[in-house]
């Protein structure tokens, strides 16, 4: 008898979907692509293409309802995240939500209560703390002093969610959520935030803050929609810099880290195992990013 494999359903037709998760589910070795749920079938049918056989929903409720669907992959705009996650809940999902787990460390806290009262797992994708040569880069740490990280980049299309303050938008959420979870997993939690940042339209289009550590460890964390690509990690040692490009978003290296990261999540599922990133850890990283945002707006 075949292994049993965890039924896939996706809330909406996002890029990220396209481009990494449907992929790496369908090659997962634990999991299998049921459906879809999409407000334009057109768009979701033709992103469905190279996968036979997996269906599309005209609803985020009819996906929701479907009992061959054992676990959701939420990409919607920050601002959906609670909202879908809970539902998702009440209809006996599991649900793998994508970074920033919420728009605040309140609703992250309710999503938390809420998977623990549904008895069902929730983790935030994180897929770079899936890398085995990012893993390893962390492990081979010794006595940290400073780190520096950065992720930046140009956000080229006006009506592009991530520039819309309503739905969550800004940099700090879409791209400062890494570079403050790196200076975490490195350094611990941090004593005080210093921040600053420009803001256009209500959005915080770069973000640069200073994070101090116990034992006078430091951070300082970079984030931009209007930049060129930059994306890099430095940590100095009391012995030496170490250095890590492109830490968030490599590929494979050398495995495929959104493969890893369902698999690792499908086993939770099917085996009833703690989630390979903890909620406690999304919530506290989620307090630190509104530490920061506190710190911008005063």
């Amino acid at each position: 008898m075949s292994e049993r494999k965890v039924g896939w359903g996706i809330l909406g037709a996002a890029a990220i979907a396209r481009k990494r998760l449907l992929p790496a589910i369908a090659a997962s070795n634990n999991g299998r692509l049921v459906a879809m749920a999409s407000r334009s079938r057109e768009r979701a049918q033709e992103m469905l293409a190279p996968y036979p056989g997996v269906e599309v929903c005209d609803s985020y409720e009819a996906l929701l309802g479907r009992s061959d669907v054992d676990a959701i992959y939420n990409p919607l705009p920050n601002n959906l995240h609670r909202e879908w996650t809970l539902r998702a809940f009440e209809a006996g999902k599991h649900v793998l939500c994508e970074k920033p787990l919420a728009v605040n460390s309140r609703d992250a806290e309710e999503m938390a209560a809420a998977a623990a009262a549904s008895g069902k797992h929730l983790m935030e994708a994180f897929m770079y703390r899936f890398h085995p040569a990012m893993r390893e880069f962390v492990e081979s740490l010794r006595d940290p002093m400073h780190v520096h990280a950065t992720f930046g980049f140009t956000v080229k299309e006006a009506d592009d969610i991530r520039l819309q303050a309503p739905l969550g938008g800004g940099s700090l959420l879409d791209v400062g959520c890494y570079t403050v979870s790196v200076s975490r997993w490195i350094l611990g939690e941090p004593v005080s935030v210093q921040a600053v940042a420009r803001m256009e339209h209500g959005v915080d289009m770069t973000v640069s803050a200073l994070l101090e550590f116990p034992r006078d460890a430091t951070a300082s964390v970079w984030a931009s929609f209007e930049s060129p690509e930059a994306q890099e990690l430095e940590v100095i040692t009391r012995e030496q810099v170490h250095r890590r490009e492109r830490p968030f978003t490599s590929y494979r290296d050398p495995h495929d880290p959104y493969q890893l990261m369902v698999e690792s999540f499908a086993d939770s599922v099917l085996h009833n195992r703690p989630v390979a990133i903890p909620l406690s850890e999304s919530i506290a990283n989620m307090r630190v990013l509104d530490r920061i945002a506190e710190a911008i707006r005063s």
